[in-house]
């Protein structure tokens, strides 16, 4: 495990911790499924201008990733701590799992 800093300068700082919150494959799948369900529901706001689906977007997102940390990963979502970067992590996760560079 990596061990974590009180603060981080740059998204590529903060990687190799959030990575290594993010070891436990279930927790990688629910963060995979909710944050795909996420941009979806927001694109769906966005094509149809019914802004209360971002809502639900976030919701999905947020869900299914505190899920796959309070019951698969056993720790607490670094989105508490750092919100932005925690977020960018996501997406960086997301992306290296729908281009096989992480396993799903």
């Amino acid at each position: 495990m990596v061990a974590e800093k009180s603060e981080y300068n740059s998204l590529k700082e903060f990687m190799p911790f959030y990575r290594s919150q993010h070891v436990n494959r279930t927790n990688r799948r629910l963060h995979f499924v909710g944050s795909t369900l996420g941009l979806i529901f927001g694109l769906y706001a966005i094509l149809t201008f019914q802004w209360r689906f971002l809502l639900v977007g976030l919701t999905c997102g947020y869900a299914f990733a505190w899920v796959g940390h309070f019951f698969f990963e056993k720790n607490k979502p670094a989105t508490f701590k750092y919100p932005v970067y925690s977020f960018l992590g996501d997406w960086v996760i997301w992306s290296e799992i729908i281009t096989l560079r992480m396993p799903f």
